[in-house]
Formats: structure tokens, sequence, C-alpha cells
């Protein structure tokens, strides 16, 4: 059973200490880091279950960093922080989180909290389940992670997501998105797409071409 991984952004190196050695006894990996750059660094790199965040770091506003990490994943995001007013709290949901504990922190209770985000009791998500497509904020994300991809491939691949399964003619394509004007305009950024999700071996196993016919996106 693959173990859930745990990004904690937390510049206290005490309690990302008593935290760390909690949350690894309880069966999360955890990756621990101290500043906001790093931890952005990390969630753009790296396929994480949930963040950890404490939102007092030294190097960048915690509210900004909150909503940078949620332009770059999909994954629950649990505010810690010594503010206990219900303004900052209120804030921290704006910008994106999906829970808030006020310091000093019960690590039972945190345990219980990460549980409930990662939305399981005993079960884990296989790697498998989490080969997916999710558009939000439009951005597309795969595997967790945002896709870079250009107008044009965001459009075609949203396209593709929204008739999942299901096999789209040449002509559909090329007639539902004015920015291509040929099949094989069509066909080269059905080309960048594979490699941006590294869909690119003898046969693939996302984006598929119909020969003769059109693209159907799987998953």
């Amino acid at each position: 059973m693959r173990k859930s991984k745990i990004l904690l952004v937390e510049d206290d190196e005490l309690s990302s200490e008593l935290v760390f050695e909690y949350l690894s006894d309880c069966g999360f990996f955890v990756e621990p880091v101290f500043t906001a750059t790093d931890g952005v660094a990390k969630v753009k790199n790296e396929p994480f279950d949930l963040v950890l965040l404490d939102i007092n770091l030294p190097d960048f506003d915690g509210f900004e960093v909150l909503k940078s990490l949620k332009n770059h994943t999909s994954v629950p995001i649990i505010v810690t922080s010594a503010y206990s007013d219900t303004q900052k709290k209120l804030l921290a949901f704006k910008y994106g989180a999906s829970d808030y504990m006020t310091k000093p922190l019960d690590l039972e209770e945190l345990e219980a909290r990460i549980w409930l985000q990662l939305g399981k009791n005993s079960a884990i998500k296989t790697e498998d389940e989490k080969k997916t497509f999710e558009i939000k904020n439009n951005h597309v994300y795969f595997q967790q992670k945002q896709l870079d991809l250009t107008t044009i491939e965001f459009e075609l691949l949203s396209l593709l997501i929204k008739n999942k399964n299901s096999v789209m003619r040449r002509e559909e394509l090329v007639n539902a998105l004015s920015s291509i004007s040929s099949h094989r305009s069509l066909d080269n950024h059905i080309k960048n797409i594979r490699k941006k999700i590294g869909d690119t071996g003898t046969k693939a196993q996302y984006l598929k071409t119909e020969y003769g016919v059109g693209y159907k996106l799987t998953f």
C-alpha cells in the first residue's frame, strides 16, 4: 500500500520536527521545507497528496503563498497559524484552504483532519487512480500537476477531456476550434500535448489515435 505523501511547509524547526516525526509514525511520507519559495517549487515539480502550510512564513506573505500553491495543485491544503481570529480564517478559506488549524497543534486532531481531507479511512488511492485529467481555474491538471499549455493546447485538451472516452473526428475538432486551421496543425498540437503528459510511447496510453478517424482521450 502506497503511503500518502505530505508536503510540510513550516519555518519553525522544532514545530516541523514534531509534526514530521508524528505523521511519519502514523504512516505518512512527509517532506519538510522551511520557506515559501521551497514549498512552491516542490509543488511545481513533485506530486503530493496534501500540503500542510504554516501561514506565518519569513520570505513571503502566507496568503499569497496559499494562492500560488492553489494555482499549481488541486490537492487539499491545511493551513496552520498562530492567528485565531475569524477574519484570518475566512481569508485562508477565500484563497483556497481546505482546513485551518490554530497553533499550538493537537497532533492527534491534525492526523484526523488529514485523513478527512484525504477522503479515506484506510485505503489509499493507487497511482493509476491518480492518472486523471482535471480542468480547474483555467488550467489543466494531469496527475495533480498543472500542465504548461499554450492557449490552443488548453482549448484542444479541454475539449477532449469534456468528451473523454469518445472518439472525436478530426473534422469535429478543427471546426470546434477556430485557432486550428488544418488536420496537419491539429496533429502537431496533439503531438505537443502528448509530450507534455509523457504519453509518447509506441502506443499512447491516454491520448489515442483512431486511425482514419480522429482522437480519443481515455482515463
